[in-house]
C-alpha cells in the first residue's frame, strides 16, 4: 500500500509528482529544490541553496513520520561540480550519525536555475 506524503513547510511539486510517496516502511522523497515555502524564492549561493534543500526534506520526513536518521540514500544534483565541496560541507551539518549512500552527479541544468537539487529514500 502506498500513500502521499507532502508538507506545507516544503515547496509544492512543481510538476505533475508528489512530495514524497510512502510505501511500505520505505518512504522515497522526490528531488527538492532549494525553494522557500513561504516564498517560493531560491536564496543565493550554493551553501544557502544547499541547506534550503536539506531542509524541505527533513519538512517531508517529519510529515511522514521520519527523521534525517531513517535516511539510507541520496542523490545530489549540482549545477557545476565546482560547487562540491561547499555542498559537502554543509551536507555534513545535516547528516551527523551514519551517513546515508550517496550519488553526486554534474548535470546540464536543473528546474529554475537551482544550483542544487537533493532527493531522499528512507527507512523505518
Amino acid at each position: 500500500m502506498k500513500r502521499v506524503i507532502s508538507s506545507p513547510e516544503a515547496p509544492k511539486a512543481v510538476g505533475p509528482y508528489s512530495q514524497a510517496i510512502a510505501a511500505g516502511d520505505t518512504l522515497y522523497v522526490s528531488g527538492q529544490l532549494p525553494i522557500d515555502a513561504s516564498t517560493g524564492n531560491m536564496a543565493d549561493g550554493i551553501e544557502s541553496q544547499t541547506r534550503r534543500s536539506l531542509q524541505n526534506i527533513r519538512a517531508i520526513l517529519s510529515e511522514a513520520g521520519y527523521e534525517l536518521g531513517d535516511v539510507v540514500k541520496t542523490t545530489v544534483l549540482l549545477a557545476d561540480m565546482n560547487d562540491f565541496a561547499a555542498m559537502n560541507g554543509v551536507y555534513a551539518e545535516f547528516f551527523t550519525g551514519d551517513k546515508p549512500a550517496r550519488v553526486c552527479y554534474q548535470v546540464a541544468r536543473l528546474p529554475m536555475g537551482a544550483l542544487v537539487e537533493i532527493d531522499a529514500i528512507a527507512v523505518k
